[in-house]
């Protein structure tokens, strides 16, 4: 029995270094990528959850030095990637009209729908 002990802490040992290899490297990516680097990013790069990013402090660490600094910088967005207020204020209005017809096509189609019901019962 103690040397499955050992050989089961020896995979666990293992299994975190490999981890802890995959998470540095997905950020190393990342920032060569100039991608946004956050807890989300480096876990589905390095396939780890973010709850276990946050339980290791020099890595946690990192992202968040690195998170502060692409906030400073802007170099998570490229400044032309950025909408601007006006871009996104006409997305806006075009989608509250697009609301707006769907609605008035649902209360269209429950009128027909209503009609085609009475209509049923009358033949029956």
């Amino acid at each position: 029995m103690g040397e499955r002990r050992h050989a089961l802490a020896h995979a666990a040992r293992r299994k975190h270094r490999i981890a802890r290899e995959r998470a540095a490297d997905a950020i190393r990516r990342l920032v060569r990528e100039r991608r946004p680097i956050t807890f989300a990013a480096v876990a589905a790069r390095a396939q780890v959850s973010r709850q276990w990013l946050y339980t290791q402090p020099d890595l946690r660490q990192e992202i968040d030095r690195l998170r502060h600094h692409q906030a400073a910088t802007g170099q998570a967005i490229q400044a032309g990637e950025r909408a601007s207020h006006a871009s996104l204020q006409q997305r806006v209005e075009l989608l509250l009209e697009e609301n707006r017809c769907l609605r008035a096509e649902i209360t269209d189609l429950k009128a027909e729908l209503a009609i085609a019901h009475g209509q049923r019962r009358a033949e029956h």
